[in-house]
């Protein structure tokens, strides 16, 4: 459920126009950054996903959702 809101926020922050492309794409990365991290506990390898996937995550809610916020302030 928090896998599928991030991805939500940040494909919708990586759709606005007016902003530069850096920051369309930074939650993108950092959801992306975070699913690899994810990926390792199926190697074993646990300590890197527990340490990065949940605040890369929560990163990348937060920052589509600022810009979000910001491109529906200018719009009004």
């Amino acid at each position: 459920m928090f896998f599928i809101l991030a991805v939500r926020y940040t494909l919708k922050a990586a759709r606005l126009r007016d902003i530069p492309r850096w920051r369309r794409f930074l939650p993108t990365a950092l959801l992306l950054v975070a699913a690899g991290a994810s990926l390792l506990r199926a190697v074993d390898v646990p300590e890197p996903a527990q340490l990065i996937a949940f605040p890369c995550n929560i990163a990348a809610i937060a920052l589509a959702g600022r810009e979000i916020r910001a491109s529906d302030g200018d719009r009004l």
